[in-house]
């Protein structure tokens, strides 16, 4: 490899300029806080709106004592109503008064500092060290030139520092990294370190794809504008059942291009990579498939190519067979083929239905974060082994009780069902029970569901395979002394993976970002492997067992009676009642119908795009767009309002101008940008068709810019989960009656684990400091304050403090200043090198 340092005096010339034009305002303490600009503004503002004894509130009683910029209690008062405006903000309408009666920048300052507001100090200090020009990925051939660049100012010299994922890549001094030829082995992801004086900042990763392209790849072609060029074809595949089909497409191109395989014209789930990789093909994956490459503006598609899978022919007896050479001979195979194919047939599921259940925000025990990211993840997992998935968050009782039902009503002969459940929980002699976030305080085992009566319930259903990832503690309730009396069958398709051991918790890592419990962390690199489900919880137990964090305090363990060789990656072949298969499939889909998108017209000639998408099963993200406004209006934004009050929906994060204001952190990167976004959690808490109001304000010149209001009324129905009216207190009495069982404690009261459980344990600090900051930017961004652990429930956090960012933390590299590196493009595989290297570093007790 070769490196080469570019030095472009001319363009850094331009920079300084530039930053010494943005950083003018504050330099002048003369200036107008008016004058402010906006992002510097809005962050202020924000910091000041925090009702504490250093906000706009004390302010403004210190500016009410200066005869210069004095505020009335009527104009204070006026600014405290601010905080029913949906976007209204007391601090940003107080310094506003201020600055119309001259207040400057040093003024303000002043103030901040009689105050003692450091953080509101730190928004208006000039930054002393600012990247300009981030490196972009890209994807180019093997044998051309790759060239990153980054540029950065300061007030004194810069120095520049380029790694490879966490190692330094030699001589790489320079603002421009060029690597001249570049080989397969320096794909990868590269971030640059940026010092002035004792001041540093990490650019954006940037990955970089190189390709390998050889002469049989298929004639190359490039897009319309000519940015992306498609040097990888698809080719055509002749496969028998139960064979690994494997598609390549690739194009280069800056930024990195995205993909998305279709079959027969429609897209494929979660295969957005270069190459689709689908193992044991059935015959409903023949048929036609081409893929969409897309980057920026620009679209283009690679050649369509046939899939043809023939059935797959075998001989079998039954017993000990005796038989001539003529007679293998009429067979129509010799001895080695004889042999293969007596070998024992694939296995299959009929179908595959998952119920995966996160309860984090609890009503009277404290409250968790790591549940809805790990039902995130392993949704998107077991889709890509072609389960059907409700996901749901947040569920009372009731509400759990009758999802199951749902959950039942999906399963029949030789279907594989696997429930997952990550929250509160406890285990008495052998049984455990899954608390739901309304269950008091202290909890009996009549408030929870036993897990053992749903698995007597799958049983009378016949199926395959009944998986339970219990993701809870296992601690005993020392006041629950009667004996279960829970009988089930004896079948050899049970499979138990608990998180902890016997009479032990589990955990959830404490950090300032959404990370994964310690189960799932491990879980989600091993369960799309193909394997027996038992040898891939084995995997998962054994990377548990090397996690140092909790080494002694938590350990996966199994318990299985599984005689078969059965995977989660078996193929499916639908039964004989293809009715019965239909009409479960029309019963799942029923409960993840979206509405459709619409364009709603007003009477002023504007006209707005309404859509939906959904984050979880009972979670619908709502978010609207100005298609067209008429050329007189000046201002145009539209707004939702009037939901029902079964949803209890805040109006402080509704209609926000990026999805995670309002708590949509795992569709910002699918969902259309300049929108406004609004996010609808508990959907199965909705009692009637779900009516909204669509607001939209504008201004026009020619009426002096005074706003002017229309609203339409939207009905979209019942959405996703809420369709199923799970908030019926009963149901089908099938789960109501086994859960009740003679043990409960409605006959024998049983407390939940007291404090006496409460386990502290002190997480682990990165060795190398600047180590900490070399991790690539994660989807998951955080807008709460530090975990606190569970109390005799699910997963306790780990306590201490953490080097930034912490351990397994979902935000990725932070700036000197505390700003956050947020990459221009990202692709999945950045979130699981994230894991990657983050595992590969040392760590050391704190």
């Amino acid at each position: 490899m070769r490196l080469v340092a570019d030095t472009v005096v001319s363009q850094e010339h331009i920079i300084n300029d530039k930053l010494v034009a943005d950083m003018s305002d504050l330099s002048d303490r003369s200036t107008n806080i008016n004058f402010l600009k906006e992002p510097l503004l809005r962050k202020l503002c924000e910091v000041l709106d925090k009702s504490s004894p250093k906000g706009w509130r004390k302010l403004g009683e210190m500016v009410g004592n200066d005869r210069r910029f004095r505020v009335s209690s009527d104009e204070m008062e006026m600014c405290s109503l601010k905080v029913l405006e949906l976007d209204g903000s007391p601090s940003r309408m107080l310094l506003r008064l201020m600055g119309e009666r001259g207040c400057t920048v040093g003024h303000l300052l002043d103030y901040l500092q009689t105050l003692g507001n450091s953080e509101a100090l730190q928004c208006l200090k000039p930054s002393a060290l600012q990247i300009l020009i981030q490196p972009q990925s890209v994807a180019l051939i093997s044998g051309h030139n790759l060239r990153l660049s980054c540029y950065a100012v300061g007030k004194s010299p810069v120095q520049y520092q380029w790694f490879k994922t966490k190692e330094e890549v030699p001589n790489s001094f320079s603002p421009d990294l060029m690597i001249s030829p570049i080989h397969l082995k320096d794909a990868g992801f590269y971030i640059c370190r940026v010092n002035c004086g004792d001041a540093f900042e990490f650019s954006q990763w940037a990955q970089v794809d190189v390709l390998n392209v050889a002469a049989s790849y298929g004639q190359s072609y490039h897009s319309l504008e000519g940015r992306l060029k498609l040097v990888i074809q698809p080719q055509s595949q002749q496969l028998q059942v139960g064979e690994t089909l494997q598609l390549e497409c690739g194009a280069v191109g800056r930024p990195i291009p995205r993909y998305q395989w279709h079959r027969n014209g429609i897209p494929i789930p979660n295969a957005s990579k270069r190459k689709l990789t689908i193992p044991h093909v059935t015959q409903d994956h023949q048929g036609k498939y081409r893929c969409e490459i897309s980057s920026s503006s620009e679209r283009m598609w690679s050649n369509e190519v046939d899939v043809v899978i023939a059935p797959r022919i075998s001989v079998q007896f039954s017993g000990a067979v005796e038989c001539t050479e003529d007679d293998v001979y009429i067979l129509g195979a010799d001895s080695s083929e004889f042999l293969l194919n007596s070998a024992p047939e694939q296995l299959y599921a009929t179908d595959k239905v998952a119920l995966l259940i996160g309860n984090l925000s609890y009503q009277n025990h404290l409250q968790l974060k790591a549940p809805m990211v790990d039902v995130y993840d392993l949704t998107n997992l077991l889709h890509q082994l072609n389960f059907k998935v409700v996901s749901l968050l947040d569920l009372t009782k009731s509400e759990m009780r009758n999802a199951v039902d749902e959950f039942l009503l999906l399963l029949h002969r030789g279907v594989y069902g696997l429930l997952y459940y990550a929250g509160h929980g406890y285990e008495n002699y052998g049984n455990s029970f899954m608390v739901p976030v309304d269950a008091p305080n202290p909890y009996r085992s009549a408030n929870c569901l036993c897990v053992q009566s749903i698995l007597q319930l799958m049983q009378e259903k016949e199926t395959g395979l009944n998986v339970f990832l219990l993701d809870m503690c296992r601690k005993r309730n020392v006041h629950d002394d009667s004996t279960p009396n829970i009988v089930l069958r004896v079948t050899a398709n049970i499979v138990f993976g608990y998180a902890t051991c016997q009479d032990a918790e589990a955990f959830e890592l404490s950090s300032s970002g959404f990370t994964n419990g310690v189960f799932v962390k491990f879980l989600k690199k091993r369960l799309l492997d193909d394997e027996k489900i038992t040898v891939v919880l084995d995997r998962v137990a054994e990377d548990m067992g090397q996690f140092d964090a909790t080494k002694g305090k938590q350990a996966l363990e199994i318990r299985s009676s599984l005689s078969e060789r059965r995977a989660l990656t078996d193929p499916i072949l639908p039964a004989d009642s293809a009715d019965l298969s239909q009409a479960q499939s029309r019963l799942w889909a029923k409960a993840h119908e979206l509405p459709e998108s619409m364009c709603l017209d007003f009477d002023c000639g504007a006209q707005i795009k309404l859509g939906f998408a959904a984050e979880f099963s009972n979670v619908l993200v709502i978010y609207t767009h100005i298609i067209n406004k008429p050329e007189d209006m000046s201002f145009c934004q539209a707004h939702v309002t009037d939901f029902s009050q079964d949803l209890d929906v805040d109006p402080k994060e509704m209609n926000r101008e990026t999805p995670e204001e309002t708590g949509i952190y795992f569709l910002s990167r699918s969902l259309p940008q300049h929108c406004l976004y609004t996010r609808l959690s508990s959907l199965q808490k909705l009692r009637e068709e779900l009516v909204f109001t669509v607001c939209l304000q504008g201004t026009f010149t020619s009426m002096n810019d005074d706003p002017v209001h229309w609203s339409k009324s939207v009905n979209i129905g019942k959405p996703l989960i809420a369709r199923l009216d799970l908030h019926r207190a009963v149901r089908r009495n099938s789960c109501l009656q086994t859960c009740m069982m003679p043990h409960s404690p409605s006959h024998s009261p049983c407390h939940s684990p007291g404090p006496e459980h409460r386990l502290h344990l002190h997480h682990w600090q990165l060795q190398a400091q600047d180590y900490n900051r070399l991790s690539p930017q994660h989807h998951y961004l955080d807008p709460y304050e530090h975990l606190q652990g569970a109390v005799g429930g699910y997963r306790d956090s780990y306590y201490g403090n953490i080097s930034e960012p912490a351990y397994e933390s979902a935000v990725g590299p932070v700036s000197s200043s505390g700003r956050l590196s947020i990459p221009i493009e990202a692709t999945d595989d950045i979130n699981e090198l994230q894991t990657v290297f983050i595992n590969s570093l040392q760590l050391q007790n704190q």
